[in-house]
């Protein structure tokens, strides 16, 4: 395997590798509906923030929609250009924050809760600023991100499991700090031999109302708000929400 580039940030080659493993956010039942809404909303060149592996900008592309990426870990993007439709996705590399690419787009779209490993707000609003800079007027800026789960906090508790696996050996947790709005996703894997691993990444986690004042600031306004791909209305026992804003003429 090779070293870690401490430029690729949380998604060096040594998490890259391992990323597109089957199942899970990578199935097809999860692929294929955010595909779907995102081609629908597409009217034009669209581009991706954090593009990943090409998760979602290949398939997209393979439609035939023009697909631009901005991608920080180069080995990540790395992997684009090997799956159906991923070499004619035209990739960047940069930091969402800042990072602006030639031309004018009718959708950008950052999904998977990765607005959330922008840690700080006045990085998140950089986050939508820099998409209505890349948005024509009347273009759409969409983020599809998880919900966090205070209400499973009782008084005096900061963790909340949200996997355990005995066969794997795989324990994950997420532990909020509610003032200042950090969190953390940890990963804890135990082999039978008993050697283990733990990823520690840390988060900054926005309610929706936050993100409207958000896309306020950037000169955008709610259009859509969603709890998943499926457009089911968001409501109080929602797990995400899929929002979009529209850049104002």
């Amino acid at each position: 395997m090779s070293e870690d580039d401490p430029a690729d940030g949380w998604f060096p080659e040594s998490v890259a590798a391992d990323y597109d493993g089957p199942g899970g956010a990578n199935a097809p039942e999860a692929v294929t509906p955010a595909v779907d809404v995102l081609e629908e909303l597409a009217d034009g060149p669209v581009l991706e923030f954090a593009v990943g592996t090409g998760r979602i900008a290949a398939p997209l592309a393979a439609r035939g929609v023009p697909v631009s990426g901005i991608e920080l870990s180069r080995a990540m993007a790395a992997r684009i250009a090997g799956k159906p439709g991923g070499a004619a996705v035209d990739v960047t590399i940069g930091d969402m924050t800042t990072t602006r690419v030639a031309g004018e787009f009718s959708l950008v779209f950052l999904v998977f809760n990765t607005i959330s490993n922008v840690t700080t707000q006045d990085g998140q609003v950089d986050v939508f600023r820099n998409a209505a800079a890349h948005l024509r007027p009347g273009g759409l800026f969409l983020v599809e991100v998880g919900l966090p789960d205070l209400r499973r906090l009782p008084p005096g508790q900061d963790t909340v499991p949200f996997a355990v696996d005995p066969g794997s050996g795989y324990v994950g947790f997420d532990q909020y700090d509610v003032v200042t709005q950090q969190f953390t996703s940890n990963h804890v894997t135990v082999s039978p031999d008993g050697t283990g691993t733990f990823r520690r990444i840390p988060f900054r986690y926005a309610w929706p109302a936050e993100m409207d004042l958000m896309a306020r600031i950037a000169g955008m306004r709610p259009k859509h708000r969603w709890a998943d791909w499926d457009r089911s209305p968001l409501t109080a026992g929602s797990t995400e929400h899929v929002s979009v804003w529209e850049k104002t003429p």
